[in-house]
């Protein structure tokens, strides 16, 4: 016990140092490590401060008339093209739901005259103007104020605020997308088309529909400079992703980044620090995209062994003939009435989830976890799991979140750490985690690059931008079977 709490101090040393002697209090921001560069530090360019839309209430909307069926929209541009990708998206068959009823406000000419201008500019936001009508639009507006004109730019406002808030690709394309957008919620069609309507700033309220992560405005800029169509198809394809996440992330979160293998921990809107990640196989293993809250952080965690291993590899049977076996590898066998074997690794270095586990509950059971084998880290494919997360210098990232999260003081996250003893800290603090899946975006260096797509989800959502777009409907996620694995790690 006294050489225990003899290595406290030096732990507590260094890890203070880490975190640049912060209090960890979230009033102050604490300081980036040198070996990441902040967001803020990324590009010379920085995006504008998104506009601060002021609230208005949704005028009372008149009866939506019924949608003719839509033109066909002509052939796009070159820099999606369908012939490099699948004619129609990859995945599971979806159940389609049907459109919400649009809106209605009167509009402006002067207003339906700023909307036309937004649409012939759209291509700086990687959407397509033609989706968008310009000409039918150009021509109500000539015509003179109208029913006709209400009804027309009413909806293709609605559309145009419903890709940039939401993203264009369609549900069945956004293949294993997990992570429900809440800005839907937060930003409804009715309130976005009043409050521009109202307050007759069209440009100003759709731009406040853009994603507030720096990588969004980077992306933005390399497609204004990009010349070749398939980097632009795979520029706009990410930037339509950022849109398939809420605008605001929050000031700290975890977000892991599945093509890049990485995780980083962002606190007070600056990265803190980047760990390499392992993430699931492709296939049935691949680790989904989610949107979920850290709720726990396990300290010495136990394993109940998947009965998949119990049971298919023999193990339970063994130890309950060998006792002295399972204790030496710092099992627990028991055998209830009905034959059934649980076994529950207790923790120790051999523990297949490490020293410490991340509980996020969810419906997939993915969490972030700790593994004995830290070798596998240095590998620069890790791509190993059957689709939970492992973090290198877990024990460190567990600690920082109990720290924010949960308001221990750093000597006690060590001492729970080092006690050996399972812990469970619940968190007071929200503390979101974004499982994400970008194939291009900023690498440990700040510099933006591509990375590989690990589980082939580029070709589903080129495709769907070389399509004519589709109608929003109120699905929020992908409604593919989500299959829970017996052993996630």
């Amino acid at each position: 016990m006294q050489a225990r709490h003899r290595t406290i101090p030096s732990v507590l040393s260094s890890f203070t140092l880490l975190l640049g002697g912060s209090l960890f209090a979230l009033t102050a921001p604490l300081a980036a490590n040198p070996a990441q560069t902040g967001p803020t530090d990324l590009t010379s360019q920085a995006l504008p401060a998104a506009r601060a839309t002021k609230a208005v209430a949704a005028k009372t909307a008149k009866p939506a008339t019924p949608k003719a069926s839509r033109p066909a929209t002509p052939p796009l541009p070159a820099a999606a093209p369908a012939a490099t990708a699948p004619a129609a998206p990859v995945g599971t068959t979806f159940e389609v739901e049907a459109p919400e009823a649009l809106p209605v406000a009167h509009w402006s000419q002067a207003d339906a005259r700023a909307l036309l201008v937004a649409i012939k500019g759209i291509g700086a936001e990687g959407l397509f103007a033609r989706d968008y009508q310009p000409a039918a639009l150009a021509a109500e507006i000539a015509k003179g104020e109208s029913g006709d004109l209400d009804t027309l730019a009413s909806r293709l406002f609605i559309w145009l605020a419903e890709d940039l808030r939401d993203g264009r690709t369609p549900m069945p394309a956004r293949e294993q997308w997990f992570a429900v957008d809440p800005d839907q919620d937060l930003h409804p069609n009715s309130q976005l088309l009043a409050e521009a309507t109202e307050l007759h700033d069209i440009p100003g309220v759709l731009a406040s529909l853009e994603p507030t992560h720096p990588d969004f405005a980077l992306l933005k800029d390399m497609l204004a400079k990009a010349k070749d169509p398939r980097q632009i198809a795979m520029i706009r394809a990410n930037m339509d992703r950022w849109r398939w996440l809420g605008r605001d992330l929050g000031l700290q979160y975890l977000m892991i980044n599945v093509p890049e293998q990485m995780l980083r921990l962002t606190v007070n809107n600056k990265i803190i620090h980047s760990y390499r990640a392992i993430v699931g196989r492709p296939g049935k293993t691949a680790t989904p995209q989610l949107a979920e809250q850290v709720k726990n952080v396990v300290f010495n965690p136990t394993w109940t062994v998947p009965q998949s291993i119990v049971v298919g590899e023999g193990l339970g049977k063994k130890l309950i003939a060998s006792p002295a076996k399972a204790k030496r590898e710092g099992y627990v066998a028991t055998e209830g009435g009905d034959g059934t074997i649980t076994v529950v690794q207790q923790p120790g270095a051999n523990n297949s989830l490490g020293r410490v586990k991340l509980d996020m509950p969810n419906e997939h059971a993915i969490y972030i976890h700790d593994t004995p084998n830290h070798a596998l880290f240095a590998l620069p494919a890790r791509a190993l799991s059957h689709g939970c997360i492992r973090a290198e210098h877990a024990t460190e990232l567990a600690m920082t979140m109990a720290i924010l999260g949960a308001d221990l003081p750093p000597e006690t996250a060590i001492e729970y750490n080092l006690s050996g003893k399972y812990t469970k800290v619940p968190m007071i603090k929200p503390f979101p985690v974004y499982v994400t899946y970008f194939t291009v975006a900023r690498d440990v260096n700040g510099l933006m690059r591509s990375f590989p797509d690990l589980y082939g989800r580029d070709p589903a959502v080129i495709a769907s931008f070389a399509q004519p777009r589709q109608l929003h409907t109120t699905q929020r996620k992908s409604n593919e079977a989500i299959i829970k694995l017996d052993n996630p790690l």
